[in-house]
């Protein structure tokens, strides 16, 4: 998602609908709330009408949806409780997206205004991300040596796979502290200017036509194990084919057992680069549970910073107008979920129910566009909440 950074304010909705009092205890305790919607410059004479808002409470896990009135204002009434809320909206080529995380509805509680960021459908998008492993049946146990993502090609254009960038931020998992963030005197989060990648930049090789991505056409990028591992594990995946991209480098990763040399139909000409190494660990790391993937270029030489709070750890900072497209995903089994992409690089998540159940987290078709098109097209509203869904077994499971 090629971004236009501009910040701007926006404010969201979510309309309730309340458990019962056996399963919350402030089910008859309703907060009312209004909410205003407010067009970034350039866009002040656009409708705030039909505004998609959707919000999850936090420690009870439902969600919730809604569409705002014509005024750009809505009223809602909300059970006490914290709350994620995210407004999406997306008008020809331009997305709007805005968050906010960890809200407080109380009798207290009168409004919320949330920043959104403007930015514009894709080219290049992430189609799958397949991270969380699976059982090693019929042996015991359970396997994390098969991830990969997909990529897409969502333009009308051939795309070029060369010199693009894939990375995964710090902190890896989504309930761990940020060191990035801080909060301002509301308590609202204040994220850096930059998304820190962490541990290492994968770079695909080539000289700029090298490999082209066709309208429609996927290209597969394996971050561990270019194997066959269904002939062991039949839960699991063969990685070893044809036309298939690697996460490879035993320079820098030598564990075998999560980076073994990649099988014989992997052409090495396809071995990602790594551009530079931030970390200490002999395996690439990629959360099996909330992962976040980045795609991005990296413009001149890597700008390689502090962590905040830390004398040893680094991070590669990239600028968010270089991000091409980001994915941010949750534990379904945690509650202490927190954003780390900004809104305009992803508005939203998508929630891994488990690890190791075979899941997989795919982004949705968009069927109307599609069929226009002619080739395959899939959602992009800069919000992982609306384009992605979890699917019971990876699309590359024989």
């Amino acid at each position: 998602m090629k971004r236009e950074l501009a910040y701007l304010a926006i404010a969201a909705l979510m309309l309730c609908g309340c458990l019962s009092a056996e399963q919350n205890p402030y089910a008859n305790s309703l907060c009312t709330v209004e909410v205003s919607v407010v067009w970034p410059e350039g866009f002040s004479d656009e409708s705030g009408a039909g505004v998609t808002v959707k919000a999850e409470d936090i420690n009870l896990g439902h969600s919730y949806s809604s569409k705002t009135g014509h005024d750009g204002t809505a009223v809602m009434k909300l059970c006490r409780g914290v709350y994620r809320l995210s407004a999406s909206e997306r008008r020809d080529g331009d997305v709007f997206n805005g968050t906010a995380d960890k809200v407080i509805v109380s009798e207290a509680y009168s409004g919320l205004s949330i920043q959104l960021t403007r930015s514009r459908a894709g080219t290049i998008v992430i189609k799958e991300i397949y991270c969380g492993g699976c059982m090693k049946t019929p042996e015991e146990g359970t396997y994390q040596n098969d991830q990969y993502i997909i990529l897409h090609n969502n333009h009308f254009e051939v795309q070029y796979l060369d010199s693009l960038c894939f990375g995964t931020l710090l902190p890896y998992n989504a309930m761990a502290t940020n060191p990035f963030v801080t909060r301002d005197g509301e308590g609202n989060i204040i994220y850096p200017d930059y998304a820190p990648i962490a541990q290492c930049v994968w770079r695909f090789p080539g000289d700029g036509t090298s490999f082209p991505l066709q309208p429609g056409e996927d290209a597969v990028l394996v971050l561990k194990g270019a194997i066959d591992h269904s002939a062991r594990y039949p839960q699991s995946v063969n990685l070893n084919r044809e036309g298939y991209f690697v996460c490879y480098n035993n320079t820098y990763f030598t564990n075998t057992t999560y980076h073994p040399v990649p099988g014989d139909r992997i052409d090495p000409a396809r071995y990602l680069d790594v551009v530079v190494k931030t970390g200490i660990a002999n395996a690439y790391t990629f959360s099996i549970n909330s992962p976040t993937a980045l795609l991005f270029k990296l413009r001149g030489e890597p700008d390689v910073r502090q962590v905040p709070g830390s004398t040893v750890d680094k991070v590669t900072a990239i600028p968010y107008g270089d991000v091409i497209d980001a994915v941010e995903v949750f534990s379904g089994a945690s509650s202490a979920n927190a954003k780390r992409l900004t809104p305009e690089l992803d508005a939203g998540f998508v929630t891994l129910e488990n690890s190791f159940l075979r899941h997989t987290l795919m982004r949705r078709v968009d069927e109307a566009l599609s069929g226009a098109a002619g080739y395959e097209v899939l959602m992009d509203t800069n919000n992982s909440s609306n384009d992605f869904y979890e699917r019971e077994t990876q699309s590359l499971h024989d």
